[in-house]
């Protein structure tokens, strides 16, 4: 399932994320926040599945506000296993803290299955759209089993020429980053 070359990209590109600085991090995210208004699915959608940042992951707090003042429903990635399920959050105080040190709904959060859009963390994607997360594929296994639109968000030096496919990658719809946005043509 994680093959060498993948696992060795991975890391590359872990360290050149992970050597961003917090004050480009922060102008980064903002950039992408903003751009993400250009992704039509995301304007329109009404529940949207997001995510709490670890590490240097685009910072997705302000997103998730802004979505929770504008009445839309947020949803969360909530690990469970090798499971993982997407549960509504009205505020930030319906998080604690989870699997792999992430912030994640509470077990009394409503769970969903059908969502609008989903924000993806993104180690690296190619322009084609194959993704590169962190090799546990909860992500891909989540998106098997739903039809919902997908958007990774990520830094522009996360976009690499190509990224050898696995059997079970869920291509992305769209890419964004501080620099442009991107709908993946199929």
């Amino acid at each position: 399932m994680n093959d060498p070359d993948r696992r060795s990209l991975r890391s590359l590109l872990l360290k050149r994320r992970d050597a961003t600085s917090y004050d480009l991090l922060k102008i980064s995210s903002r950039a992408i926040r903003n751009r993400l208004y250009n992704v039509w699915p995301y304007r329109d959608a009404a529940r949207v599945g997001a995510y709490h940042p670890v590490g240097s992951e685009i910072l997705t707090q302000e997103i998730i506000q802004d979505l929770l003042s504008a009445r839309r429903e947020v949803y969360l990635p909530k690990i469970s296993g090798q499971d993982m399920e997407f549960r509504r959050i009205l505020d930030f105080s319906d998080l604690e803290m989870g699997s792999f040190g992430i912030m994640e709904p509470k077990d009394g959060c409503p769970v969903e299955r059908s969502l609008d859009i989903i924000l993806v963390p993104t180690v690296g994607i190619s322009p084609d759209g194959v993704r590169l997360g962190y090799g546990h594929g909860y992500y891909d296994r989540f998106l098997a089993g739903c039809n919902t639109v997908t958007v990774s968000l990520t830094l522009e030096k996360q976009v690499v020429r190509k990224i050898p496919p696995s059997p079970h990658d869920i291509l992305m719809d769209w890419i964004v980053t501080e620099e442009r946005v991107v709908k993946i043509q199929r």
